[in-house]
């Protein structure tokens, strides 16, 4: 588990691919004695783990799902990466609860500067924008944002001056694709409301919350 907020932006040292899996190294100027292997490590919001470590760098096993649905496969050599190390249940949760899962890719639709700041406009699959409010929380590439406007072929978000330079989204514009991971409670509380029958009875409802009173 997460947080989305970012400790270092990487390097990729190389990409191999491994017929339909692949191996990812990643040099870091976070402190590999602070590495162990088989730690999990967020790298631009997904959750990998460490299988190697020396160099100034970490591997990583990269499987053809995460290949797939990450855009992994566009990282060259040299290419920035947000880092972040799992959360230990003695932090503060400065963001909010990101499991490394990412959910679908996004489309860079729209980038302005507003005082300093920076908007954006991302375009996402249709199926997912129901998981998304204004003022909810969505990570894009592992970065913890809150979300502003929501509308029928995506959203926006503000990049305040702090997290653009310590993170990798002051890189993006126009075209770029980015990682979308949408609030892991929205998703839950979808499979609750939605009534469907686990074998052991039905889900929760507006008819069985009225009756308990909360309604």
């Amino acid at each position: 588990m997460f947080t989305g907020l970012i400790e270092d932006t990487g390097r990729v040292v190389r990409l191999e691919k491994h017929g339909a899996a692949a191996s990812l190294v990643v040099a870091t100027s976070l402190p590999l004695a602070e590495f162990a292997i088989g730690d999990s490590v967020a790298v631009n919001g997904v959750c990998l783990t460490v299988v190697a470590k020396g160099d100034g760098s970490v591997s990583f096993d990269v499987s053809p799902e995460t290949l797939r649905t990450a855009g992994f496969q566009r990282l060259n050599p040299g290419a920035p990466v947000n880092l972040e190390r799992a959360l230990r249940l003695s932090d503060r949760l400065g963001g909010h609860l990101v499991s490394g899962h990412v959910d679908c890719v996004a489309t860079v639709t729209g980038r302005r500067e507003q005082s300093d700041n920076l908007v954006f406009e991302f375009r996402i699959p249709a199926e997912f924008t129901r998981y998304l409010a204004p003022k909810g929380s969505v990570t894009v590439d592992g970065v913890s944002l809150t979300v502003n406007e929501v509308h029928g072929e995506g959203f926006t978000v503000n990049i305040i001056p702090h997290t653009a330079r310590a993170t990798t989204l002051h890189l993006r514009h126009p075209g770029d694709e980015v990682n979308i991971e949408v609030d892991i409670l929205a998703k839950y509380l979808e499979r609750l409301m939605s009534g469907r029958n686990d074998g052991k009875g039905k889900g929760l409802s507006l008819e069985a919350l009225a009756k308990a009173g909360y309604l």
